[in-house]
């Protein structure tokens, strides 16, 4: 368990840390984490930089990782229904699933309009900020959402919802349409537009998202992507073997 601890430790915005950072990280001495970080490194699941003598995931963790990904049914299932979605918006799209407290991106499609952006595949959202995070946050059950919203909640632009009593009122919403918007809540200058993917046994178990520039995403594409995103969700969720 300490050893994956040490593994857990890197993060998108720390992708690399030395033997002082990861010891804190876990709260190990640093000879303990030094004899964990060996034999990781001897398994090649972290790797040593050359340059500043820290630590970094190495070859074998991404093996796992890509393998972990392609044993999941959802990437599989969803593909073409993705491909098809961003080919007939032009935007990007996604699928996610709950991650800890967070949306882990499975898979992603470019849109026509992104030119020489790099691939969010493996990257971790905010919940509460994005069309997608709250889809997943709106089925969760009541004590699993009580043990995921803690405030105080992030504000990432003047527009997202950090007010609990908000967030919630706004999930309710989110449930009963079957849909959610995130209007430049993560990020200003995007929107994006989330449905739920379900199961055999009826349980969301994934979100899809189209998002965009709100300069070409008016009031009225919006309303339009919404039935697009919608139906994609209810294709893929029969692709799991869910039926209403």
């Amino acid at each position: 368990m300490r050893a994956l601890a040490l593994l857990k430790s890197f993060t998108d915005e720390k992708p690399e840390l030395n033997l002082v950072e990861l010891a804190q990280a876990v709260d190990l001495n640093k000879t303990t984490t030094f004899r964990l970080l060996t034999a990781l490194e001897s398994e090649g699941l972290i790797t040593r930089t050359s340059e500043s003598d820290a630590y970094r995931l190495g070859p074998e963790a991404i093996a796992l990782g890509g393998r972990a990904i392609r044993a999941n049914s959802l990437p599989k299932a969803s593909r073409p229904e993705l491909e098809a979605l961003a080919q007939r918006t032009k935007e990007t799209v996604t699928i996610e699933m709950l991650s800890g407290e967070q949306s882990l991106t499975l898979d992603e499609i470019s849109g026509s309009y992104v030119v020489g952006v790099a691939r969010y595949i493996g990257t971790r959202w905010p919940l509460h900020a994005t069309s997608t995070g709250k889809v997943l946050l709106a089925h969760l059950p009541p004590a699993r959402l009580d043990s995921v919203l803690t405030a105080p909640l992030t504000a990432y632009t003047p527009h997202t919802i950090t007010e609990m009593t908000a967030l919630r009122q706004e999930l309710a919403q989110v449930r009963e349409q079957g849909y959610a918007i995130g209007n430049e809540e993560l990020e200003i200058g995007f929107v994006a537009v989330g449905a739920p993917v379900r199961d055999h046994n009826g349980s969301v178990v994934a979100a899809i998202g189209v998002g965009g520039s709100s300069a070409r995403l008016s009031q009225t594409v919006v309303f339009e992507m919404i039935d697009l995103v919608m139906a994609a969700a209810q294709r893929i969720s029969e692709q799991l073997g869910y039926r209403e």
